[in-house]
């Protein structure tokens, strides 16, 4: 049995928004792409319960659009207007519209479903600016990693993305530097 993309990528789970920026990571000293993959998309879409759309050329370059645009908000402070800017391109994908239905008032959700995904990614980051401080959403605190999480335990105090692998590379490091 072949070990595919999605198997071995690491911090998988996070909100979609972060999963995305997540697609890629350092491994053994490469940088790797799951999008760039064969299969990869796919795999993404699917484990976010996302459908595959007609066009899957385009929608992996507007997940990438979405993905670069992403990283540039997390990277950099509340105040670059080119990184909020380059979010706010795929957040015009698509848009939502008031509606009154039978059950009472709600919402429909008008994107190409070629776009959706990214557009869903790129929304999600807005949810999560919301309900949570721009603090806790953190990289890892690894040098090599480019991992991103959402911190959400209740001390806040969350500093790698996994205590296995990151973590303990650097308490190795640390051990290995005042031990020699």
């Amino acid at each position: 049995m072949t070990e595919t993309p999605l198997q071995s990528r690491p911090l998988e789970g996070e909100p979609i928004a972060l999963d995305l920026v997540n697609t890629q990571w350092n491994e053994r000293g490469s940088r790797m792409d799951l999008l760039a993959m064969e299969g990869g998309v796919a795999q993404w879409l699917s484990e976010h319960g996302l459908q595959q759309p007609r066009d899957s050329s385009t929608t992996q370059a507007t997940l990438i659009e979405a993905r670069t645009a992403l990283r540039q908000c997390l990277e950099a402070d509340d105040g670059d207007d080119s990184a909020r800017e380059a979010l706010n391109q795929v957040l015009e994908y698509g848009r939502i519209v008031p509606r009154l239905g039978s059950e009472g008032p709600g919402e429909r959700v008008e994107v190409d479903e070629v776009q959706y995904p990214a557009w869903v990614a790129a929304r999600n980051y807005l949810e999560l600016r919301n309900k949570w401080s721009r603090k806790r959403i953190r990289a890892c605190a690894h040098p090599d990693c480019i991992l991103y999480f959402l911190d959400a335990t209740r001390s806040g105090t969350r500093r790698w993305c996994d205590m296995q692998t990151c973590g303990n590379r650097a308490k190795a490091k640390r051990h290995y530097n005042r031990h020699g």
